[in-house]
């Protein structure tokens, strides 16, 4: 373990890997916000940290866009820059054989992995990792990982059950299911995949693949065996791999926390928030909107205590000054989202209806909303342009926004059959992400 300085940039490089990810427009791109605090005591020394997460984008780990990629994390263990992973994990170097990680691109363009490897000394403490400045640099950030995770003081068994939790991921994306004949119930299309997965994550296989096919549901007071349809259990595997990556993700954050926070008296903090800035692509999904609507909030904060305070503040110091409207109140855009029978508000109301779809969905919004208010508009995309549902007119310009699948990220139900092994795992790790 390193000095508190050394962990404190440590943690950079470690939640970047599992966090960020190459986007359309940044191939560093952070897919949560943090919220960091640097504690300092009364004479200015050096205290402590502490880190605050928000909004990781859970769905990136099963599904990217054409010119995006997965975390980090997932490209820097195919690197192959430690063979010892390539083996424990039961993966290849190619991220091609794994459908959860190949949907967009799995290189930056702009990036050789071995020449960066050559032209950066590896041997280098890994405090002065802030200066690599895309985290493509596969197999120098790998390096710089492993030292970020020893310096924060994880446990070689913490740190095993990390890559392999990591690799389950990957084979999670693999698994293969097919409808029995003349029934519609699944079953599994052979045990290669599960085996693999299960004997990272400390499952039994066979277990675990009839807790998929066969999960078992409380009606009443008894608990019966409910069958699933083949596209039910890769929803259902999919939820999983995205609630396992997350919980480890926040884990890790709760790890670090344990770490940086020495218990020393303190007075003063510095206050940093690194979160994703306002995103128009050519596909908007939720998580876009999540993102927006946090930048419309901040930025009506940042109107408020700028200019509607300040401008108070004046008239209590008698200065003379006209009051001036900068036109800057975004309440109209907030409160259509999050306001009662907002856009929030009818997504959660939908996902409690069984027979909900993503039409029943937009019906809706358009209902409730279209003509009623100026925020809230039908799109008019141009031509050879994604589909979309609805579009809102933010702060920072006009936003379409495509509504597939949103009923479904919303819920991402659990097999809560599949959470009971989890919580008997022989991966420690495993069964305490997944204790309460």
């Amino acid at each position: 373990q390193g000095t508190l300085e050394d962990q404190i940039i440590s943690a950079n490089p470690l939640l970047e890997a599992f966090g960020n990810a190459k986007t359309v427009r940044n191939d560093n791109s952070s897919r949560f916000g943090k919220f960091i605090r640097i504690h300092f005591g009364a004479t200015g020394k050096l205290a402590s940290a502490d880190i605050e997460t928000y909004l990781l984008e859970k769905s990136r780990v099963t599904f990217q866009l054409k010119a995006e990629r997965s975390y980090h994390i997932f490209y820097q263990i195919m690197s192959n820059k430690k063979p010892e992973l390539i083996d424990m994990l039961l993966i290849t170097t190619n991220p091609y054989d794994y459908q959860f990680v190949s949907q967009g691109e799995i290189t930056v363009a702009s990036i050789n992995d071995q020449e960066e490897l050559m032209a950066t000394d590896v041997s280098s403490n890994s405090k002065y990792c802030t200066y690599c400045h895309v985290l493509g640099k596969a197999f120098i950030l790998l390096f710089l990982l492993q030292s970020a995770i020893d310096i924060l003081g994880f446990t070689a068994d913490e740190k095993t059950a990390i890559y392999k939790l990591t690799g389950a991921v990957m084979h999670y994306g693999n698994l293969k299911f097919k409808q029995k004949q003349r029934e519609e119930q699944a079953e599994p299309d052979g045990t290669e995949v599960a085996d693999k997965a299960a004997y990272l994550m400390g499952l039994n296989s066979a277990d675990l693949l009839k807790a998929l096919c066969y999960p078992r549901v409380k009606v009443g007071n008894e608990y019966v065996t409910k069958g699933q349809t083949v596209q039910q259990v890769y929803n259902s595997v999919g939820a999983l791999a995205k609630a396992v990556y997350e919980k480890m993700f926040l884990w890790m954050v709760v790890r670090i926390n344990e770490q940086l926070d020495t218990k020393q008296p303190r007075q003063y903090f510095i206050g940093v928030l690194d979160i994703a800035g306002f995103e128009i692509f050519d596909f908007n999904s939720l998580e876009q909107l999540c993102i927006n609507f946090t930048n419309e909030k901040l930025q009506q904060f940042f109107n408020h205590h700028m200019f509607v305070l300040e401008q108070e503040e004046y008239k209590k110091e008698g200065i003379e000054w006209t009051f001036i409207d900068f036109g800057m109140d975004l309440a109209a855009c907030i409160e259509l989202i999050e306001k009662p029978m907002g856009i929030f508000s009818i997504l959660e109301e939908e996902c409690m209806f069984p027979k909900a779809t993503d039409t029943s969905f937009k019906n809706k919004l358009y209902d409730q909303h279209l003509g009623k208010s100026s925020n809230f508009q039908k799109p008019k995309p141009a031509k050879g342009k994604a589909e979309a549902h609805f579009s809102l007119v933010h702060y920072a310009g006009t936003v379409d926004y495509n509504i597939t699948g949103w009923l479904e990220k919303n819920k991402d139900p659990l097999n809560e059959t599949v959470i009971g092994l989890y919580q008997k795992s022989s991966v420690k790790t495993l069964a305490l992400l997944f204790a309460s």
